[in-house]
């Protein structure tokens, strides 16, 4: 993803439903003016989600899915059913798809019903109205529209457009915390885990929202943070490291400077930092055998000291002596079924867009099930999350 690329958890998530055959990929098409979905007469062509990154007018950058018909048959048919639900969990709004020529049915109903109780903004496109002898009047809640010909298309894009909230909600990764001129010091290690050539995601997001709120970031390794310092001459606002190096930067940063990490940041953007905060204590009572699940919201190559299979079940021995059972999962997958576990540790989030990642704490917490995420669980190891978190403003 370039520089210059809207992240995809920054996106707008636009979820397509409806029966097989009700024309959600062609619908897709005729709304993207592209021919992004594959189009075709026999039911079912679409067999799992499908996310597409792009601009949508007026509206923006979005992703869009496409889903599986949620009439689909038999035991493989059940399961794209559940994968097309499971979609709702990171969506901002939803476009119902329905045959206008059949109508709303019993499952049209259901899926609605369900839309209403997650509080996820909806539109019904009544699609195929060409083949009606009659095109009734749009309502509040329905479009009448036609992919085939593009009738009621510009409306429905427009009706989309303003079912999205506006702004970001107050949200900020770190530039609320700060002041114009402020320093910022961001301390990121090179290693065999870095992208070559380019920063990671969260390291990306954060310098834009500390250009955004007219400080200056300065950009350092671990092993120049002592000099870095050094040189600036007053003491920086803020230090953010990595959470890999908490413990070295932590030596090397005065305790007159906050501290925190990229992950802890993204625990509270996303909305989760006391209950992360409260999960991470459930480390001191684990058992040998107990369940740990590690969830990471990207997909990535892993290498051979990688920091979810490797560096924490690693450190997690280390702090606890206990021999865990771990399980792990990566990108769109998590479990249906949470009672296994006795913990989980979920990275930033940096790759899931706010919506899914409230999901997954819901969830846990619902499941009664602790959840922190990997800079939480590293700085308590280390025993400085009391100093880590308190930039933030919370206190332990």
């Amino acid at each position: 993803m370039g520089l210059n690329a809207t992240p995809s958890s920054e996106r707008v998530h636009i979820g397509i439903f409806g029966k097989r055959n009700a024309g959600k990929s062609s619908l897709i098409n005729a709304l993207t003016g592209q021919d992004l979905a594959i189009v075709s007469d026999i039911a079912g062509t679409t067999t799992d989600p499908v996310s597409k990154a792009m601009e949508l007018l007026p509206l923006g950058p979005v992703v869009i899915i496409d889903t599986p018909g949620l009439d689909d048959e038999g035991e493989l048919g059940a399961q794209r059913v559940h994968k097309a639900l499971q979609v709702m969990n990171k969506c901002d709004l939803a476009v119902v798809v329905i045959d206008a020529v059949e109508g709303q049915t019993e499952a049209h109903t259901q899926l609605l019903a369900r839309l209403a109780a997650k509080h996820i903004p909806h539109v019904i496109a009544m699609n195929k109205c060409d083949l009606l002898t009659s095109v009734p009047s749009d309502t509040e809640t329905i479009r009448y529209v036609s992919a085939a010909n593009g009738t009621g298309i510009f409306t429905l894009k427009e009706k989309i457009a303003h079912l999205v909230p506006s702004g970001n909600n107050g949200r900020h990764i770190v530039g609320d915390l700060l002041s114009p001129n402020d320093f910022v010091v961001l301390v990121v290690p090179i290693d065999s885990a870095a992208p070559k050539g380019r920063l990671i995601l969260p390291q990306q997001q954060t310098i834009r929202d500390i250009l955004e709120a007219g400080a200056t970031s300065i950009v350092c390794r671990e092993t120049e943070l002592s000099a870095t310092l050094e040189k600036l001459g007053q003491p920086p606002r803020m230090v953010i490291t990595d959470s890999q190096a908490f413990a070295s930067v932590s030596k090397d940063t005065p305790e007159t400077v906050p501290l925190t990490s990229f992950s802890i940041l993204f625990a509270r953007y996303k909305g989760s930092l006391e209950q992360t905060v409260r999960g991470v204590k459930t480390l001191d009572t684990l058992m040998d055998g107990d369940a740990v699940l590690i969830s990471e919201g990207c997909t990535h190559h892993r290498q051979c000291d990688d920091i979810g299979t490797v560096k924490l079940p690693r450190w997690i021995a280390q702090y606890t002596g206990k021999k865990l059972d771990y399980h792990f999962t990566s990108g769109g997958a998590f479990p249906d079924d949470l009672s296994p576990y006795k913990l989980i540790i979920h990275c930033g989030g940096c790759m899931l867009n706010e919506r899914e990642m409230k999901y997954r704490l819901a969830y846990a917490e619902d499941s009664g099930i602790p959840m922190t995420n990997y800079g939480i669980l590293i700085s308590y190891i280390h025993g400085i999350l009391a100093r880590a978190v308190e930039p933030l403003g919370l206190k332990l």
